[in-house]
């Protein structure tokens, strides 16, 4: 038997895991070609120190958490960084001779053997620990934080450029740019911000100018936090950098540019889609971070359940009509799309897609970019999709009347079509195309399904504390609860009980920054378009309402399925209050 398979049989034992999943998981590992320990964790079925304890128990070593260590910069010093990182280990402890060597992967005999030899050549006596991964990144933040890193790169600019840092703008010939952007001080500098980003889970950089100098602020679980202030007169040196990365025009300021960089970072394929904007006097960049090596999360996973998870699973089993996704942008709409794809892609299925731009690439799928400036167009893309005998049609949004219509025509001509409409919420989707000029009789024919979503944060698992929530607020709580149907409630809490309501906020630690939040969960509400509905559809006179809908099938909105999650412990009634306000 396996260590892997030995860790997987302990979590049985310790009622961690059902007998029944056993199968899945290995399936997941095997369709993945990752370990078992891997697919566990990719499946969220037990947290990443439970397992790394279990685990410990195993290799018959200590397990040690490094999130609230406060790890001495003597400890530090005896593996440097690049070691440390090459190696995935870390000294976290030294007491006269003795260390303590936190590692990741007991098989890791390199890193051993290298600790060895530097223990044998210092007369170190070893303790190896086992840590998690996200420990490790933990540690690794110790030996130089972004400020002190960007700091230095400032330090050594000063003094080895000094004069090169006054120099403005329009003084530049291209030449002499190329050459500053190339110094590198402002490389690290912006090596520094994309990394901490990544680290930080950021989905955005945003680096921006300010009267008197340039604030460097990360967008993570879809709220701005600044994380850096650089003086201003290296704003422009560091906008020249992401240019030049992106493949941009240094010398034009003038005019919106876009562009795409591709970087590997801590092993995994990092793309970052760059946009440049000017501003009044400078230029203002942001930085859209995608995964690539992530790919789609599952339906699940985004936090489908109940009704809104059948009412989808049973839409895409249609062999044509339309299926829509409704709300703001950044509220996840791309990524369930994507999701939803991975599930329909068969080798019998030709899937074409429209996207601006292609955020996942999925292996086996027909993904084009549309370039608006060279006529490239989602409504002359569909037309050209049209004739590339396609089975199932994503269309990454309809803006207008012509894309509209078009999605319209493939939908009536046995064609199943998924796209995306901004509209508040699920019920918006139907007069905001009728709006576009689509006629009602088309539209009846045609939707089949409208979904609408919001992100909200989703509870650090590390530091949950029971949540007080004022009167006032539980009142309304309990009245949008009596209006959801008892057995949608049921299914998902079983042992609901309205008179003892409980909810649970994040106190705030090390692993989530001190937010008390880690992580995204969606809260969505499902519209199925049945005969019932269809009918109304067809009635241009009068648009759809919340009381049609839930007259002739079960159905919860935003707020309410938010509610049913803050009371799974996912997310918190703040943050629902936040995204889901009437």
């Amino acid at each position: 038997m396996t260590k892997q398979e030995e860790l997987l049989n302990l979590l049985v034992k310790e009622n961690l895991i059902k007998q029944e999943k056993i199968d899945e998981i290995k399936k997941e590992a095997e369709r993945q070609n990752k370990s078992l320990e891997d697919a566990i964790l990719k499946m969220g079925i037990v947290d990443q120190e439970v397992l790394t304890k279990f685990k410990a128990n195993i290799y018959k070593l200590k397990y040690q958490s490094l999130f609230d260590k406060k790890i001495t910069e003597k400890a530090l010093n005896i593996i440097p960084f690049e070691v440390s990182e090459n190696y995935s280990i870390v000294c976290f402890e030294i007491d006269d001779r003795n260390i303590k060597i936190g590692i990741i992967d007991p098989n890791n005999f390199k890193a051993i053997q290298a600790i060895d030899f530097l223990a044998k050549r210092e007369g170190f006596i070893v303790e190896y620990c086992l840590v998690s991964r996200d420990s490790l990144k933990h540690a690794y933040k110790q030996y130089k934080s972004m400020s002190t890193e960007v700091m230095s790169a400032l330090k050594a600019k000063e003094e080895e450029e000094e004069e090169l840092i006054e120099i403005k703008e329009k003084e530049v010939e291209k030449v002499e740019l190329e050459e500053i952007v190339k110094s590198a001080p402002v490389t690290k500098i912006v090596s520094v911000i994309i990394r901490h980003a990544v680290e930080g889970r950021a989905s955005d950089i945003h680096i921006e100018p300010l009267l008197r100098e340039t604030r460097v602020r990360y967008r993570i679980d879809g709220i701005l936090h600044s994380s850096l202030t650089l003086p201003k007169n290296i704003h422009y040196a560091v906008i020249a950098r992401i240019k030049v990365l992106a493949n941009l025009k240094l010398d034009e300021t003038r005019v919106p540019q876009e562009g795409r960089i591709r970087l590997l970072i801590e092993n995994r394929e990092i793309d970052f889609r760059i946009s440049i904007i000017p501003l009044v006097d400078n230029e203002k960049v942001v930085m859209r971070i995608l995964d690539v090596t992530k790919g789609a999360p599952t339906l699940n996973e985004l936090g489908f359940a109940g009704h809104s998870l059948r009412t989808v699973k049973s839409n895409i089993k249609k062999t044509y009509g339309i299926f829509l996704i409704s709300g703001p942008t950044g509220s996840g709409k791309s990524t369930t799309l994507f999701s939803i794809l991975n599930m329909l892609n068969k080798e019998a299925v030709n899937i074409s897609t429209l996207e601006d731009p292609v955020e996942y690439y999925v292996s086996g799928i027909s993904q084009s970019q549309i370039r608006p400036n060279l006529g490239f167009t989602f409504a002359s893309g569909l037309r050209t999709l049209l004739r590339q005998d396609p089975d199932i049609m994503m269309v990454g949004e309809i803006r207008d009347n012509e894309t509209a219509e078009l999605a319209i025509h493939a939908a009536l001509t046995g064609h199943l079509v998924l796209s995306t409409l901004h509209t508040n919420d699920s019920l918006g989707a139907i007069p905001r195309l009728i709006d576009m000029g689509v006629e009602p009789f088309l539209l009846g024919s045609t939707l089949n399904t409208i979904v609408a979503q919001r992100l909200t944060r989703r509870i650090c698992a590390s530091c949950k504390i029971k949540d007080e929530i004022p009167d006032d607020v539980l009142k309304d709580i309990i009245i949008e609860l009596n209006n959801v149907p008892k057995e949608i409630i049921k299914k998902r809490i079983p042992d609901f009980d309205i008179s003892r309501l409980t909810f649970q906020k994040g106190k705030g630690c090390p692993r989530c920054g001190k937010t008390g939040y880690s992580g995204r969960i969606a809260i969505i509400e499902a519209i199925n378009i049945n005969k019932k509905l269809r009918a109304k559809v067809l009635d241009s006179e009068k648009f759809l309402n919340t009381e049609d809908v839930a007259s002739n099938q079960k159905f919860i909105n935003l707020k309410q399925d938010g509610i049913i999650k803050a009371i799974q412990g996912l997310t918190t009634i703040e943050e629902i209050l936040r995204v889901a306000r009437d």
